[in-house]
């Protein structure tokens, strides 16, 4: 009787909260431009008022009570995703992208949207738009030390990335999280979402959405994109846990639904541009895409540091499709750095596809880590990088070069290991051009055939009244203020929470309604599990006969299309002319440079660098009376690095000379260089031999016995420290080190 008096209750209470849902819902739609930031904000720019207008608007988020921000500090733009849901995803909880960036004392700022688009506003249109943005808050802060820091959320970051390639100079560090990038990239018996493309056809669905819309597509299609794939949390999980849960889960319920439900609407335009260029076409991972004007967006152009967050529990975007681009674009870390580029990555184990900008855990570890080191990423060497953050108790806890409770520090990495993380063959490639290519083939008969007939009769009448009849608007209608049966239920949740009897879960029932739970959702798990392979199986077997293929244009054993492409030939002469440009200042510079060169010299075995030598370089960087700007730094850090790959030697051997140019500061950057050494220790034999051999060149420059030591010399202390002299190899017609 007591499990009886308790379930009942909890029924009513249930749709109590379901009924303050759609309360929400209502009000959430009425504002003009809704939101569910938890920061104050005040407007600063609206797309709409530019030359090519947009529903895009850029707010300045007032920081809060106790916060203290350093106007010297580059600030963060936060871009959020158009996928669906409504703005403010990244500044949902205190502790959040914005909340991180607020406590490491940088301004922020907030790109959001409204719910329906301008008539007319294209994808290029909003790039324009989030660049206009961009030059507005690099003119707010003209003391920021390093341009604004970019995040970009999901769908976000891609968008991020396509204006960072047509206008890299707007650009510092680039943070894309949860972005899918390469969207054919996936594994066998994994991530089915990438199929559904093909199993409908291509994307004539897509235009056939937007003409029943009157121009208009609907959002919430993408968010039922997102439930389908996991029908346990959808049909039965999320609102088992309320349920079970009621007393101290509505809150929490109703703050996400709030977010979740919160519908936008997209021009028919723009979604049919996501879908053929993006989705199907893949053209932004393999550099085939073009502006209207015929620009090329090329990744391998940006030119900021873009650091890549992901999660193998992801199945929305998991780690395949955030990082595939890499391989896509590029044939080894030498051609990275060739392009000058510098890529991080962070894979996470176990959160999903929200949990990478929702949750707490998250923010207060991987993002926080991000933002409080975020101008150690800009100055990161060319490179592909993997960012690993440990506990502070495991390194010293009382390590003042440590900030917050992690330390973060970047390991090189080479493709290989961006491979090991699973992808495409061949075969898998030849058959997602298919899909391309019948996509355009049917977009194609639906435009001649069916589209004019259907634009003639769809009225804007019609259109809203198929929005309202979506399955996922319908949940919400149900239970609103409009519904007569709704007002019943005031009375009765009065009665409940005056006499609420909750029973304990020792109760038997309680315990068998948990088991049956379960079982409901084990169920639903193995029907997801068996419609994933029976739709993967299916779409092997049609897009991958070779008829089809045949009949799409494609040819068996032809695989160059889907290999990274080339270094034209315009940046590769480019390239050999910097590379002779920087191996003539081999020997500029004084003791503060040759310090640099040194510390990067002795490091280069163990390829590791973290936070702990970054901030003492941090520190010391402004001795001898003249500090380096950010930028500044960056520009010296880089060549020297660069001037140790392209001829070690060399470079090792200009070292006293650079070190004799000043000897007054010399003792003081060789304490520096033993600090920074120290700070972080040496992992391998070969950087030990290293220092020994550094501190012997130190003093030699410091006793003045040779301005510049001759070649043979400096060649006979390399073999005698056991060092490795730079390899060599030819990469397309020209040197360069690998």
């Amino acid at each position: 009787m007591a499990y009886w008096i308790d379930a009942w209750q909890r029924s009513i209470l249930t749709l109590d909260v379901l009924r303050e849902r759609s309360a929400r819902y209502d009000a959430h739609a009425a504002k003009q431009a809704p939101h569910v930031l938890k920061f104050d904000c005040e407007l600063v720019m609206d797309g709409r008022a530019l030359p090519r207008p947009v529903n895009y608007v850029l707010a300045r988020i007032k920081p809060p009570r106790g916060a203290t921000i350093d106007d010297s500090k580059r600030p963060f733009v936060i871009v959020d995703p158009r996928a669906g849901h409504g703005p403010g995803i990244g500044g949902f909880k205190p502790d959040s992208e914005i909340g991180v960036a607020f406590k490491a004392g940088h301004p922020c700022y907030f790109v959001g949207f409204l719910p329906s688009p301008v008539s007319g506003q294209t994808i290029e249109d909003v790039a324009l738009a989030e660049a206009a943005f961009l030059e507005r808050v690099i003119a707010d802060h003209p003391k920021a030390d390093g341009k604004p820091a970019v995040i970009g959320n999901c769908q976000a970051g891609w968008a991020v990335m396509m204006l960072a390639a047509l206008k890299p100079d707007l650009f510092g560090p680039i943070i894309i999280a949860g972005s899918p990038l390469s969207y054919w990239a996936g594994v066998r018996g994994e991530n089915p979402m990438r199929f559904t493309g093909g199993l409908l056809g291509g994307s004539w669905l897509t235009a056939l959405t937007g003409d029943l819309g009157a121009g208009k597509f609907d959002g919430a299609w993408l968010v039922s994109n997102f439930e389908n794939l996991n029908p346990a949390n959808t049909l039965w999980s999320k609102h088992y846990n309320l349920y079970a849960n009621v007393d101290k889960e509505a809150p929490r319920f109703l703050e996400f639904e709030q977010w979740w439900g919160g519908h936008v609407l997209l021009n028919a335009a723009e979604m049919q541009f996501i879908a053929d260029e993006l989705f199907i076409g893949n053209k932004l991972a393999r550099g085939a895409l073009t502006m209207s004007d015929g620009a090329q967006v090329d990744l391998r152009n940006i030119r900021s540091p873009i650091l890549v967050f992901c999660s193998k529990a992801d199945n929305i975007t998991p780690p395949q499709q955030a990082l595939g681009w890499i391989l896509d674009l590029y044939t080894s870390v030498d051609d990275i750095r060739a392009h000058g580029q510098t890529i991080v990555y962070a894979v996470h184990e176990t959160i999903g596809h929200l949990g990478i900008f929702v949750s707490g855990s998250v923010a207060r570890k991987e993002h926080d880590e991000f933002a409080s080191n975020i101008d150690l990423i800009d100055v990161l060497p060319p490179g592909l990088y993997e960012a690993v953050i440990t506990p502070k108790k495991e390194t010293d806890a009382k390590d003042e070069l440590v900030e917050g409770e992690h330390l973060v520090r970047f390991e090189s990495r080479t493709l290989d290991d961006i491979r090991a993380f699973g992808g495409n063959d061949a075969a898998d490639e030849r058959e997602f051009a298919a899909v391309a290519r019948i996509s355009e083939i049917n977009l194609g008969l639906y435009r001649t055939f069916v589209q004019p007939w259907l634009k003639a009769y769809t009225t804007e009448w019609m259109a809203d009244a198929i929005r309202n009849l979506h399955p996922l608007r319908l949940q919400y209608e149900m239970l609103s203020k409009d519904n007569p049966y709704v007002k019943m239920l005031e009375w009765m949740v009065k009665n409940v929470r005056e006499t609420r009897q909750p029973v304990p879960e020792s109760n038997s029932l309680w315990q068998a309604q948990n088991h049956v739970s379960d079982f409901i959702e084990t169920s639903l798990d193995a029907y997801r599990e068996t419609r994933d392979k029976a739709l993967e199986s299916a779409f092997h077997a049609i897009y991958g006969s070779p008829l089809l293929q045949a009949l799409a244009g494609l040819r068996t054993g032809d695989d160059q299309a889907y290999r990274p492409q080339p270094m034209t030939a315009s940046h590769a002469a480019l390239v050999r002319r910097h590379i002779a440009e920087i191996k003539e200042r081999a020997s500029q510079g004084g003791p503060r440079e040759a310090a640099l060169r040194a510390l990067i010299y002795i490091r280069m075995p163990d390829g590791v660098i973290d936070e702990r030598g970054f901030n003492l370089l941090r520190a010391i960087r402004k001795e001898a009376g003249k500090g380096y700007s950010l930028d500044e730094f960056k520009r010296v850090l880089r060549e020297q690095f660069l001037l140790l790959l392209l001829d070690e030697r060399k470079a090792v051997a200009a070292l006293p000379g650079m070190f004799a140019k000043e000897p007054a500061l010399t003792q003081r950057m060789a304490d520096a260089l033993h600090r920074m050494v120290d700070a972080v220790g040496l992992r391998s034999d070969e950087a030990k031999a290293r220092l020994t051999h550094i501190e012997h060149l130190i003093d030699e420059a410091a006793t003045e016995k040779a301005s510049l030591p001759a070649e043979h010399e400096t060649q006979a202390r390399l073999h005698a420290a056991r060092i490795r002299p730079a390899r060599v190899q030819t990469v397309r017609g020209g040197k360069h080190p690998q």
